[in-house]
C-alpha cells in the first residue's frame, strides 16, 4: 500500500540552519557556566543537539551530555497530551546548570514536564534551547531561553524531526502539508 503523505517542501535550508546554530552556541556559552550539563530530549533533537555540541566545542565549551527519552506523539501528528519517560534519567544533577535541548516547543507539555523533572533532580538553573518554537500551538505556559527559529503552525520534518519515523535524515527543515 502506497503512502499518501505528500513530499516535504523546504522551509529552512541547511546553510541557514548551520548559521543559526553557531549563533545559538554563542548565546548558550554567554548564559551558562563552562561545566553545564546538556540534557537532550530524544529522538527528534539528536541532530540539533549534535550540531549545537560541535558549535559549542568550536567555542571552547564542552558540556557533559545526557539523554532523556520522552514521548507524547508516538506516530501521530498531534500530541497525546500525556508525557512518558522511557528509559533512565540523568544522575548527579544537584546544583548543576542544565540546558535542556529539544527539537520543537509546540504544546509546551513535554518541556514543562522535563523542566520540572530535572529541577526535581536538583538541577539549577534549568534553561531550555529549542531548534523550533511553534507558539500558535501552546497549551502549557512555556517559553524557551534560546530559540533557533519560530515557525507558523505547520507540520514539519527533517533535521531530526519525523512523521511516523520518516524524513528525520533530511538536512533541511521541510513542511508536510
Amino acid at each position: 500500500m502506497a503512502d499518501s503523505t505528500p513530499e516535504p517542501k523546504i522551509l529552512i535550508d541547511a546553510a541557514t540552519i548551520a548559521r543559526r546554530i553557531d549563533a545559538l552556541a554563542a548565546e548558550v556559552q554567554a548564559a551558562l557556566p563552562a561545566d553545564f550539563v546538556m540534557v537532550v530530549i530524544l529522538n527528534g533533537a539528536f541532530m540539533f543537539a549534535a550540531d549545537l555540541a560541535r558549535a559549542l566545542a568550536r567555542r571552547g565549551s564542552h558540556p557533559t551530555m545526557e539523554f532523556v527519552n520522552l514521548k507524547s506523539y508516538g506516530d501521530a501528528t498531534e500530541s497525546s497530551g500525556q508525557v512518558r519517560v522511557l528509559g533512565t534519567l540523568p544522575e548527579r544533577l544537584d546544583g548543576r546548570a542544565v540546558l535542556i535541548v529539544d527539537d520543537i516547543l509546540d504544546t509546551g507539555r513535554t518541556l514543562h514536564f522535563a523542566r520540572a523533572l530535572l529541577a526535581g533532580l536538583g538541577a539549577n538553573p534549568v534553561r531550555i534551547c529549542v531548534f523550533l518554537d511553534k507558539p500558535a500551538r501552546r497549551a502549557a505556559p512555556m517559553s524557551a531561553d534560546h530559540v533557533g527559529f519560530t515557525i507558523e503552525d505547520r507540520f514539519v520534518v527533517g533535521y531530526g524531526l519525523d512523521h511516523a519515523k520518516r524524513w528525520r535524515g533530511l538536512p533541511d527543515l521541510s513542511a508536510v502539508d
